[in-house]
């Protein structure tokens, strides 16, 4: 029994047959809506109403909050399950809801306030309010503990100063989980505290998107906060020097998630490759039967059948209440560089026709590229894969 089923009282066999209908509605949504919208999300770059109407009516804004608050509650083990399958459509749709489910809001779920948890995960589980992640810097990214921005103690407030970078869902965020420095640089990482910034708040600012080679319909955005004025209420967990510590177990639950993201990707990636290998002829009979492209299908389906075996294997594991910092830097490496190389070999079965737009694998392999960097890149993975087995060797 998972974690999950002793916090909702409710028996495995209960809870799992209400996984498999959820899942299976996730399931329908993305391949009957999701993935016919692509197109029109790409060249719109905007993701319809009906669609983001549609995901907060199945709960996927509220995967990760707990019950109490209006929210799902579902264990890591369950998330992944329903990552898998909507992943199968282009990840630019995750992505509304997936900086709320994760970095956005784990750390209010975790170390927030009573009061702060009742002011916003309510409305951020029933899709009313978009959480954001302000961790990154322009000087600041793989590096998070030389963060700049600050936050300076005045009477009832704290003034916050500095730039946040490449900010996901910015412009659509109503609440911004900020990092700033709370105390001097030379005191490192527990100088970093966490604050809960409502949209609105005079001194901040949203820029405008960045326009990017793929993820058409996200939307990533510099951050300002100039002489920002913040309630001293809305400190995270109402105490400083937390913040780095939280962001860092955020990033280790979000690692296992994005591996899950890169992992449905894969999966979604070789029913294309197939599907074209079984219609494309050459030399009179279907490419599919070429000894070739067979071995190139048969690594794609090796390494996202190890990809989804990892993630459910260290999902498990933190619901189980295991330190998973290694496991999951494994997955999300894993997975992701993964999901790269069958993107490559899938628009190699496509030929010519893989480099034009006329089929899907064009723009998944744009898209697939920007999962080996956010979230921690591939190069940051292997230092804490090292320094976690290095440390637990000795």
């Amino acid at each position: 029994m998972s974690p999950a089923d002793d916090r909702h009282g409710v028996s495995a066999t209960e809870s799992d047959e209400t996984l498999g209908l959820l899942v299976e509605a996730v399931r329908r949504f993305a391949r009957e809506h999701l993935v016919p919208a692509e197109e029109e999300v790409e060249e719109s770059e905007t993701v319809p109403e009906r669609l983001l109407h549609g995901m907060r009516e199945l709960g996927l804004y509220g995967i990760t909050t707990p019950q109490a608050y209006g929210g799902l509650g579902l264990s890591v083990y369950e998330e992944v399950r329903l990552v898998f399958e909507i992943a199968w459509a282009s990840p630019v749709f995750r992505a509304c809801f997936g900086t709320t489910n994760g970095v956005g809001t784990l750390g209010l779920i975790r170390d927030g306030t009573e009061e702060q948890r009742q002011r916003f995960l309510p409305r951020i589980a029933r899709g009313e309010l978009v959480a954001s992640f302000c961790l990154t810097e322009p000087d600041a990214g793989s590096d998070a503990a030389a963060l700049s921005t600050r936050a300076v103690r005045d009477g009832d407030s704290y003034v916050i100063n500095g730039t946040k970078r490449y900010i996901t869902n910015a412009v659509h965020a109503g609440l911004f989980t900020v990092f700033a420095r709370t105390a001097p640089k030379d005191v490192g990482a527990s100088g970093i505290s966490a604050f809960l910034v409502e949209r609105g708040t005079p001194g901040l600012t949203v820029t405008k998107p960045y326009r990017k080679m793929g993820f058409h319909g996200s939307h990533e955005s510099d951050v300002i906060f100039e002489e920002c004025r913040v309630p001293a209420g809305n400190l995270l967990g109402g105490r400083e020097g937390g913040g780095f510590r939280n962001a860092m177990q955020s990033l280790d639950h979000a690692r296992i998630h994005m591996a899950a993201v890169a992992t449905g990707l894969a999966f979604r990636m070789i029913d294309e490759g197939v599907r074209y290998a079984r219609e494309r002829r050459q030399f009179g009979r279907p490419i599919a039967q070429f000894q070739l492209i067979q071995g190139m299908l048969a690594d794609c389906q090796a390494e996202a059948y190890a990809a989804r075996a990892m993630v459910e294997k260290a999902a498990r594991d933190k619901d189980a209440g295991a330190d998973v910092t290694m496991e999951s830097a494994c997955c999300k490496y894993f997975a992701t560089e993964a999901a790269g190389r069958i993107a490559d070999r899938v628009l190699q079965i496509h030929g010519g026709a893989g480099y034009v737009k006329a089929y899907p694998i064009e723009r998944l392999y744009r898209d697939v590229r920007l999962l080996r960097i956010f979230e921690g890149t591939s190069q940051v993975q292997q230092l804490i894969i090292a320094r976690q087995l290095v440390d637990r060797t000795g």
